[in-house]
């Protein structure tokens, strides 16, 4: 009655140790470096899940109780503790619904802009031009809502305005950016090449500063943008060259006999470039530009230089300026990192769902 099972597992099994023979053990040294890698995997595992879960401080427990368990497990009490800080920084804490409520939208429209029913230039304007008029009444007040400054915005949608926006409108820019550096026309494709080279050639720090300063002196007197306005459009302007080489790149890999193609049905420059072009460039580029994407999310954090508290600041701020948490920084940062790596993580996933579908209609 036993056998059958057996047998009938028992190619699995096979293949399970062919794998195992050709890939970890197909000799001495990697016999050797596979199992010393597993036993300090199994020694780091085992002290992680001991000090984050079993001996771990979970809900809204007192300080008192983490003191008395400081240095043998985490004290994830203080992100319960803090955790509306963390996530919405110095936002007046009776209004903090709206911000709340800003970041619901805005994961909202990334969602249904993912769905390809929503796959239409009208649907999308309207989708983001409604959603982000919401946002920022829901942020700035006004209209029945109780006004706050951008002074006292941060945390969780900042980083996510920054990031998204600044992905958003730099991706028109950079499409342009690469079609003049591939221009024929001298002027148009000298200023292209001056532009992306000298914005990839300074960190994101400096543009920031650039723009948080410099921008004052170019306008007439008087007149001044917001802070954060000013960031945002800096984040734009740097991500615009990157994304620039990365189109370049998926331009250059399409044969010449496309344009031939495109030429000999008639087709005109752009024509040819949003019909035929462009689908294909970009489609090919897409793990180049998802990389793009999470840089540029990433590096929201680098505001902080300009005064504009992001999320990874107000995770810092929320646990620091307090004495009695400011031990469990450790925790604070732990979930700062699996926030980040949640929308990283969706956007990667995403991307691959993206490339297969692409991938199939171009089959098909």
């Amino acid at each position: 009655m036993n056998r059958q099972p057996a047998l009938a597992h028992r190619p699995l099994l096979q293949r399970g140790g062919e794998w195992l023979r050709a890939n970890l053990f197909s000799s001495v040294a990697n016999g050797v470096t596979t199992l010393l890698l597993l036993g300090l995997l199994v020694w780091l595992g085992d002290r992680l899940l001991t000090w984050a879960v079993l001996n771990a401080v979970w809900g809204n427990a007192s300080v008192a109780t983490c003191n008395a368990l400081l240095g043998q497990g985490a004290c994830w009490a203080v992100v319960a503790d803090k955790w509306r800080q963390m996530l919405f920084g110095i936002y007046p804490q009776a209004e903090q619904w709206r911000p709340a409520a800003a970041v619901l939208i805005f994961c909202g429209m990334l969602v249904l802009t993912a769905m390809r029913r929503f796959w239409h230039l009208r649907r999308l304007l309207v989708l983001w031009l409604g959603g982000s008029l919401l946002c920022a009444w829901l942020m700035a007040g006004g209209g029945g809502l109780t006004p706050v400054p951008t002074a006292l915005w941060g945390g969780l949608p900042i980083t996510l305005m920054l990031a998204v926006f600044g992905t958003l409108l730099a991706f028109p820019l950079g499409v342009l950016l690469a079609l003049g550096r591939r221009s024929s026309l001298p002027i148009i494709r000298a200023v292209s090449i001056s532009y992306i080279e000298l914005v990839r050639g300074v960190p994101l720090i400096t543009v920031l500063f650039m723009a948080s300063i410099m921008f004052a002196l170019f306008l007439p007197e008087g007149i001044s943008f917001d802070k954060l306005l000013r960031a945002q459009v800096a984040i734009i302007l740097f991500n615009a060259a990157y994304i620039a080489e990365v189109v370049r790149a998926g331009l250059q890999a399409l044969p010449r006999g496309q344009h031939e193609a495109a030429a000999a049905l008639g087709l005109g420059y752009w024509q040819t470039q949003l019909l035929v072009i462009l689908p294909q460039a970009l489609r090919i580029t897409i793990p180049a530009q998802v990389n793009s994407f999470i840089d540029n999310f990433k590096d929201t954090s680098l505001v902080i230089i300009v005064s504009i508290f992001d999320f990874l600041y107000a995770v810092r701020q929320a646990v620091i300026s307090d004495l009695d948490w400011r031990h469990y920084f450790v925790e604070g940062y732990l979930f700062a990192m699996a926030v980040y790596w949640l929308f990283c993580y969706a956007m990667s996933h995403y991307s691959q769902w993206l490339e297969k579908h692409l991938a199939r209609d171009h089959r098909t």
